[in-house]
């Protein structure tokens, strides 16, 4: 009897076995299936990860493919619904969710139209093809070829655009007028008489060989195709598209608006807070960092006010380069002191290497102090960190510690290489994400510069204060206007109030909060998860907790929704 009921026992489990693989193989399938389906919509994220299949290739943003793309992911959480989840090995369960919550979301906000808006102050059509030009592979006379044939495309991606725009005016979902005010500029930014004067052809060419049969194609192309798009879309811009755009700044001033916000509320913090909850916390957040401001300030000798202080920062020579190549040189000599302090704090460390390279001038007027883009070890791309080197005077010295552990290492540069790099990941993991951990990430970044060496001089460990200040403000800020009713003149004063940022660097900064609602709430969010998590697994370990052990066990699973990590880190406590 026993080795009868042992034989049943091995059969039984055999059987579980068998079940859960082919649960497993079933799941992989779906998500293998969905790739392919990804890329080939969209062809130029192909290429972003080195995917080369479809370079030759541009996505088709016509309603038609857009309500095809709505269907599809409508279709597709039923068909994940459909796979058991209880038959799914341990680490595919996590896939699962993680795929399924994604899948849900993106039907979920299909009631809000954000197809409608194509065109902001940071970006649009008109500026796809020269930023794509930065990345694409440029190693031989194919690879341009490809190239020229997305060029080729413009005048479709044009009016597929103009004609999204179109159906958004007569919706009422549009950017605010406000934010729009330098659009028509950016779009000239992209057009000349001589094609080889052009951002574009600038761009594909500043890198690589090309011989000049393949230059003389492509400046045709250029001028033949891509200018008289662009001249239409100005003109389209200008004449129809600006004058009717709205006057409010608020996402609840757009039919659904309320619904809309607190959508992407969810979505970017992947938590349930309200707005009124966040709003509550940013004014917390302001008034405690104000207080460790005003110590900064004492250490300092200024014997002013904390508001006259942040005068003397915006406005002291002292504090300013005069020199664009100055001020890229620091930057890289910030980074260089970084990476060897980073073997202090992480185990594990990426292969992938980064740089440190101007914003390009087309969209320098209007892009953020820097930013940062991502590399590719498929593609032979490496990460790049953005630096604006538009006005000067806007640029202080005391900023670029933090920003520079924010943006390059330990922030982005690090945790979305090691994300990359996690094999193992299905490329949804890899090369996906969520905003409140990646932002959050680069946040906490910036808190461990006294543990690298950094903010040893009292101005920059202000400006650490000023960046941590700054992202408490778009809790404030962002809900202020969307929810509650603000103006843009109110969150620019609040703003100005509490921060030292320069006056520049806070009109940008609160017209892109107007453009991407919800968005900046992710970065203190996630970083108040990130600082809450390390102080209970110091709390909890005591002796044994180690610092890179426990950066790896954070980054070790790639980005991941706030409460998912909470879970993973509170089992590997």
């Amino acid at each position: 009897m026993r080795r009868l009921a042992v034989v049943f026992a091995i059969a039984f489990f055999a059987a579980t076995a068998a079940l859960a693989q082919s649960a497993d193989s079933q799941f992989q399938k779906l998500l293998d299936d969905e790739w392919e389906w990804t890329v080939r919509e969209f062809p130029t994220q192909a290429t972003r990860v080195g995917d080369n299949r479809y370079n030759d290739r541009m996505p088709d943003f016509s309603g038609e493919a857009i309500e095809r793309r709505r269907a599809h992911a409508r279709e597709l959480v039923g068909r994940v619904r459909a796979i058991d989840r209880t038959k799914l090995s341990p680490a595919n369960r996590l896939n699962y969710d993680l795929y399924l919550l994604d899948a849900e979301q993106d039907v979920e906000g299909q009631r809000f139209r954000s197809d409608f808006i194509q065109l902001t102050q940071r970006g649009g059509v008109h500026s796809q093809l020269a930023n794509l030009a930065q990345s694409v592979p440029k190693a031989n006379a194919r690879d341009y070829e490809n190239f020229i044939k997305r060029l080729g495309e413009a005048p479709r991606l044009v009016d597929q655009s103009i004609a999204q725009m179109r159906k958004g005016l007569a919706a009422g979902i549009t950017p605010p007028r406000i934010t729009l005010r330098d659009a028509a500029e950016l779009i000239g930014n992209q057009i000349h008489d001589d094609p080889t004067k052009t951002p574009i052809y600038q761009q594909m060419f500043s890198s690589g060989s090309a011989d000049e049969r393949v230059r003389v194609q492509a400046a045709e192309v250029i001028r033949t195709k891509v200018t008289p798009a662009f001249r239409r879309l100005q003109r389209f811009f200008t004449e129809e598209y600006y004058p009717k755009t709205r006057e409010a700044v608020g996402l609840s001033a757009v039919p659904d608006g309320r619904d809309w916000y607190a959508y992407l509320v969810r979505n970017f913090t992947t938590t349930n807070m309200t707005p009124d909850e966040i709003h509550n916390l940013g004014l917390s957040e302001v008034k405690r960092i104000r207080g460790e401001m005003e110590k900064v300030r004492e250490s300092t000798g200024f014997k002013g006010s904390l508001a006259e202080f942040f005068t003397f920062l915006r406005t002291d020579p002292r504090f300013y380069f005069t020199e664009k190549e100055a001020l890229l040189k620091e930057y890289r000599d910030i980074a260089k002191r970084a990476d060897p302090e980073l073997t202090k704090l992480f185990g594990t460390l990426p292969r992938l290497p980064y740089g440190i390279v101007p914003v390009p001038a087309y969209a320098e007027k209007t892009a953020t102090t820097a930013y940062y883009s991502s590399g590719s070890l498929e593609a032979g791309r490496p990460g790049l960190y953005y630096a604006n080197t538009y006005n000067l005077p806007a640029r202080p010295k005391w900023e670029m510690e933090a920003l520079t552990l924010h943006e390059a290492v330990p922030g982005h540069h690090l945790q979305l290489a090691i994300q990359q790099e996690l094999g193992e990941l299905p490329k949804f993991r890899r090369f996906g994400g969520y905003t409140a951990f990646i932002e959050g990430w680069g946040l906490y970044a910036e808190s461990l510069g006294p543990e690298m060496g950094f903010y040893k001089d009292p101005y920059s460990k202000f400006g650490q204060l000023t960046y941590e200040m700054w992202r408490a403000i778009r809790l404030v800020v962002d809900t202020g206007m969307h929810s509650k009713g603000w103006s843009r003149q109110r969150a620019i004063d609040f703003f100005r109030e509490n921060a030292g940022k320069t006056e520049h660097d806070i009109v940008v900064e609160i017209d892109r909060y107007i453009n991407s609602p919800g968005q900046a709430l992710a970065y203190k969010i996630g970083e108040l998860k990130f600082k809450e998590l390390r102080a209970l697994a110091t709390r909890e370990l005591g002796d044994r907790f180690d610092i890179r052990r426990f950066h790896d066990a954070v980054l070790g699973a790639g980005a991941l929704p706030l409460s998912v990590l909470e879970t993973q880190i509170r089992e590997w406590i």
